[in-house]
């Protein structure tokens, strides 16, 4: 049966690690998602194999010319392709499948005809989520497709931007609590009125993460949990 093998990628941040490169290396076609953080992550990915990309937004001072989203059809299947899911337009033609990335978080799932894919992130970890990335297999003749989820080990805690931001809070948490948990019952106890001390002793971490996410929060109208995230991650870098 034909069959065609896609790497489905995201949120490299300037990172390619050797077992991406080898899962790429098999496969015919690389879908990557946005935040490769540089161009040279870019050019590495060209000389493998083609790749049909967007620029996220970690990527606006090198990428600002670069697609912000893509429609391509590969073996038969339309494909659109951005980096924030919270931005696609609300009128779109009929699809196959959508890729997305920015949230770090693996997701398959399916709408009507369209299968929606996240691979995660494969490039730096965001505080406790896991590294992903996708296969993708294509099946034309009977327009299946299948999703293989590769999960990465674990990268040492030097390889993530936001390594200090783990060592003040996150390695505090209790086991099921990841940052992402944390922003949010930090957002909501804080439209409650609760002061640091007391949201800190609940989460169980330290007093200057908590005050640096309501700053986040306070200063940035509009701003969502990804949003403070990513500023997280950047003033750690």
């Amino acid at each position: 049966m034909e069959a065609h093998r896609i790497a489905v990628i995201s949120d490299t941040h300037g990172i390619l690690r050797p077992e991406v490169l080898e899962q790429i290396e098999s496969c015919e076609a690389i879908l990557h998602a946005g935040d490769m953080d540089n161009p040279e992550i870019l050019r590495k990915l060209k000389t493998i194999c083609p790749i049909y990309w967007v620029a996220g937004n970690a990527d606006a001072d090198w990428a600002e010319d670069g697609p912000k989203t893509l429609t391509v059809e590969l073996y038969g299947f339309r494909i659109y392709m951005i980096h924030n899911r919270k931005q696609m337009p609300k009128e779109l033609p009929e699809l196959d499948i959508v890729v997305y990335g920015h949230s770090h978080r693996y997701e398959n799932t399916r709408t009507g005809k369209t299968t929606y894919l996240n691979p995660g992130s494969c490039g730096r970890r965001r505080f406790r989520l896991p590294l992903t990335m996708m296969i993708l297999t294509l099946y034309p003749k009977s327009h299946e497709m299948a999703v293989e989820k590769i999960q990465l080990a674990a990268p040492d805690a030097s390889d993530s931007p936001a390594g200090e931001a783990q060592k003040q809070g996150s390695e505090k948490l209790e086991p099921q609590k990841d940052m992402h948990g944390l922003v949010k019952t930090v957002i909501k106890d804080m439209n409650a009125g609760k002061p640091v001390a007391d949201m800190a002793c609940k989460n169980r971490v330290d007093p200057d993460l908590v005050e640096q996410i309501c700053r986040m929060y306070a200063t940035h109208p509009g701003v969502d949990v990804d949003g403070i995230l990513d500023r997280i991650e950047r003033r750690n870098l």
